[in-house]
């Protein structure tokens, strides 16, 4: 009985690789088109795309050309090729603007550009297309059942950026070049006002003040140490019990003793 079950099912599987083959071999536009639909729901996304590359170019202007566009830029997203799914749902959307399928294929679109971005520590250029086309399709779908996973990703690429932004100034302030950190700090302020790193810039923006003051010239102590005294009052007005008061404390308390000596 067994043996009997394996044998149909390998003629079974010979008889579908060999109406694949066929297929693939075939000048008809047709019996491919229909083995590679079926194919695609079907999951088997690899012997698909090899078909709709075949006959994509054939389709184009003519009414099936929708359906058949579709379902070739879905199969690269299925196969987890985002730059190349992006790409062809971009020129979907493009070419299809009144597509029942136009929003699904535009948010798939960014999300592929979305899972090409590196992790933080790379290049970031990837991350910024996702970012541009998520908030286009945000900006274009705003009562979209899938704005709210959106938005979370446009968070976490900006999260990640935010992040990138802050490695950077703080490798300033570890290499001791204090001047260059205080500016990348700032700048950081400007640029992600509401960031999550925010009490950390804002405390190593001051620990970098006070080091660059008593690593200066005696005549530039005292002015460096009052701008870090500021800093201070910045960091402690908006976090009064956060993770760096106490070591902010203690620096504070050792910019007012150095002050006294030249009063």
């Amino acid at each position: 009985m067994k043996r009997l079950l394996f044998l149909l099912i390998l003629v079974l599987s010979l008889g579908s690789c060999s109406e694949y083959q066929k297929a693939l071999k075939s000048e008809e536009v047709g019996p491919k088109y229909k083995l590679a639909e079926e194919l695609y729901k079907e999951g088997k996304y690899k012997k698909a795309l090899r078909l709709f590359e075949q006959i994509v170019p054939q389709f184009r202007g003519k009414p099936q050309a929708e359906r058949v566009m579709y379902y070739y830029a879905d199969t690269y997203y299925n196969l987890e090729d985002y730059y190349l799914a992006g790409y062809q749902f971009e020129r979907f959307t493009k070419s299809y603007p009144n597509s029942d399928k136009n929003e699904e294929a535009a948010f798939k679109g960014a999300k592929s550009y979305y899972n090409l971005s590196p992790r933080y520590s790379l290049d970031q250029k990837e991350t910024d297309e996702a970012l541009e086309k998520l908030q286009i399709y945000i900006n274009a779908f705003p009562e979209s059942e899938n704005l709210e996973e959106a938005n979370t990703l446009v968070a976490e690429l900006r999260n990640k950026k935010e992040k990138k932004a802050f490695k950077i100034a703080k490798q300033y302030h570890h290499r001791e070049n204090y001047k260059v950190a205080i500016t990348a700090f700032d700048n950081y302020l400007i640029d992600y006002p509401g960031s999550t790193f925010r009490e950390k810039v804002l405390y190593y923006k001051f620990e970098s003040q006070y080091l660059l003051a008593i690593g200066s010239y005696e005549e530039l102590v005292k002015e460096r140490l009052e701008t870090a005294d500021d800093f201070y009052n910045n960091y402690k007005k908006y976090y009064k019990e956060g993770e760096f008061t106490a070591d902010a404390e203690e620096i504070s308390e050792d910019i007012k003793s150095r002050l006294e000596k030249f009063n």
